[in-house]
């Protein structure tokens, strides 16, 4: 028998180069399953994703998958793609174990907490306050610079991780300190600021918004202090203070520390980020 993916659709085309097409997989001309292609606008027409790849449960766990995840890369290859990314429900093990044997390795992670009614304290001695316009400012070049180079630290060329950067920064904060639904807060350590926190709204699935921590950072000298899990505490009380429920949040690979406190602060992985290099 032979699996190969069939249109479903017509190829979409934008101005900037980007396309998605949604195709059925097929065995012999049967269809089993679905899955939808596509370039992501974020990192450039030349990085390509798979998505909502699904395999009807008769012809599950007969390798179904595997082939139309290789199709998919043909095809995405055929648009010009050098690169492929995936994204995974952490519960979902057989596709987990699919992507490694592919060749996927996971980038990043994103995280969820369900917040209590009851926002939590601060740590006594803990100071916070608002980003001020002139810290912003200075704020945002090197902002989009640390966010590239995480990027550019994982495999991600130098001008698509930029270009990662210079998105999230049009998309989440178009009005800067004045984008509605975003607040970033500075916290202050011996009298200086030692970090900040960047939080806002966003959609984790269609339909469902809740809060998002889009960036936090201490300085390296004031680590190990217990501002990074002031600094979250706040994060909660900043979305419960505007009605949310759920605080999600995205975490690089490798960053192993702040996993570990996302973890102990009741964090749970939703959906684990892969990518490979197409050759």
């Amino acid at each position: 028998m032979t699996t190969t993916l069939r249109p479903a659709e017509p190829l979409q085309q934008k101005p900037d180069g980007g396309r998605c097409r949604t195709y059925d997989v097929c065995v012999n001309s049967r269809r089993v399953g679905a899955v939808r292609l596509s370039t992501d606008p974020a990192f450039g027409a030349a990085s390509g994703v798979i998505d909502e790849l699904r395999v009807d449960e008769p012809d599950r766990r007969r390798g179904r998958g595997t082939v139309a995840a290789l199709a998919s890369e043909e095809v995405l290859r055929g648009w010009g793609c050098v690169e492929v990314q995936i994204s995974v429900p952490a519960d979902a093990e057989a596709a987990l174990r699919m992507a490694r044997s592919l060749g996927y390795t996971e980038r990043s992670r994103n995280m969820v907490k369900d917040l209590p009614a009851e926002p939590p304290a601060l740590p006594e001695g803990v100071e916070v306050r608002p980003m001020s316009e002139d810290e912003y400012a200075r704020w945002e070049a090197r902002a989009k610079a640390g966010f590239a180079q995480s990027w550019i630290d994982r495999g991600v060329p130098e001008d698509q991780a930029r270009n990662k950067a210079e998105d999230s920064a049009r998309r989440y904060r178009p009005e800067g300190l004045a984008t509605p639904g975003v607040a970033i807060h500075v916290v202050v350590h011996e009298g200086r600021p030692a970090g900040f926190l960047w939080t806002g709204r966003i959609e984790l699935e269609p339909g469902r918004w809740a809060a998002f921590v889009y960036d936090i950072e201490v300085d390296a000298e004031q680590r190990g202090l217990g501002l990074g899990r002031a600094l979250m505490l706040l994060a909660e009380r900043v979305a419960r203070e505007a009605g949310e429920t759920r605080l999600g949040l995205h975490v690089f690979a490798g960053n192993t520390p702040a996993i570990r406190l996302y973890e102990s602060l009741g964090y749970r992985t939703t959906l684990v980020n892969s990518a490979k290099e197409l050759r």
